[in-house]
């Protein structure tokens, strides 16, 4: 299995940079995963495709403002901190640019002094541990400081930060969005439980792993990324509970897939868990879990459109990518969404 054969190429102009209001406007491309069969619709529209007893999960995590432009102390010259994992309290692995100036034992200012940190040492891929210093809450100080980590393909500024977190964010920790969560509207989730549909939660805190493009030729010669997450033990009893009475499992997102599919295959079973998984999900795999999948259109030769390719079939998937390029649907973050069921 070769990276190029989850190539397809993609107009630069369909690459969506901003948000479309409300939420739920975007499109929605329907696609029946056994006879690879396409439907057009609105992600509003997505209440006709559900039935009662589908049980919807969703990734509650939420994203850190983990950006920081601040300056070294004593030169006041600029750096740009970016927050990826907590190692201890207010001990962070970061990425530094410009790396140079950032040797252990360099202190750096950030929002006039309202944050402050010490690199205490260089670690594996050139990466910093860096303790900060606050008065108060360190997340309020980030809060009010921190820039959101937009993907590398947004180039437009957010004006409205709370557009690149889910309406049901509340376990902070993420360095980039679980997308897919990003087209439901409060409204809309009470329309889905007035039908009977079931919701329930989980946490993965996406790493800028999600980012990393596959660089080898081989794709079974790629290391994925590790993320931390939570199955709660009540929505393990409500997976149980829609498997038994014969209903969907239905994941909003690759996030939430990756997190059931790693409970169901590294321990048989679904129930209470947490830790990490560095699942890699590409053509073969077997679900355990899921029934459906809701997902955005991702890069192509990335481990996201592989999983979809595993879920979906890679001719089903190939095909329903040239055809959302045909039909103009906007990629990525802020893109279009697709069901899989």
């Amino acid at each position: 299995m070769k990276k190029s054969d989850f190539y397809y190429d993609l107009p630069e102009e369909l690459i969506a940079q901003t948000p479309v209001e409300p939420r739920n406007a975007s499109r929605l491309m329907c696609v029946d995963r056994k006879s690879g069969e396409i439907e057009h619709a609105h992600f509003y529209n997505l209440c006709e495709k559900l039935k009662k007893g589908d049980l919807l999960v969703l990734n509650d995590s939420r994203v850190l403002p983990a950006r920081l432009y601040g300056e070294k102390e004593g030169t006041g010259s600029f750096i740009e901190f970016l927050l990826l994992e907590q190692k201890g309290d207010k001990l962070w692995e970061i990425l530094v640019r410009p790396g140079k100036k950032a040797k252990p034992g360099t202190r750096f200012s950030f929002g006039g002094g309202k944050l402050r940190a010490e690199i205490i040492d260089t670690v594996e891929g050139g990466n910093r541990l860096a303790k900060f210093e606050c008065e108060g809450n360190f997340f309020a100080v980030l809060e009010e400081i921190g820039q959101m980590p937009l993907p590398p393909y947004i180039t437009q500024k957010l004006e409205n930060r709370e557009r690149y977190q889910t309406v049901y964010s509340k376990e902070l920790g993420s360095a980039a969005a679980p997308t897919a969560g990003l087209h439901f509207t409060p409204e809309m989730l009470d329309e889905i439980r007035a039908m009977g549909v079931n919701i329930a939660y989980v946490t993965l805190h996406v790493g800028l792993g999600t980012f990393r493009p596959v660089k080898e030729d081989n794709v079974l010669d790629h290391k994925m990324h590790s993320e931390h997450y939570w199955l709660p033990a009540e929505t393990a009893e409500l997976i149980n509970k829609t498997k038994a009475e014969g209903g969907r499992v239905i994941a909003v997102g690759t996030t939430s897939c990756r997190t059931l599919e790693s409970v169901g295959t590294f321990f048989g079973e679904i129930s209470e868990k947490s830790g990490y998984t560095d699942i890699f999900i590409y053509p073969g795999y077997e679900f355990k879990v899921i029934d459906g999948l809701i997902t955005n259109f991702h890069l192509p030769e990335s481990t996201l459109i592989m999983l979809v390719s595993a879920f979906m079939g890679y001719e089903n998937t190939m095909n329903a990518y040239k055809v959302a390029v045909e039909e103009r649907y906007r990629f990525f973050s802020f893109g279009d969404a697709m069901f899989i069921s």
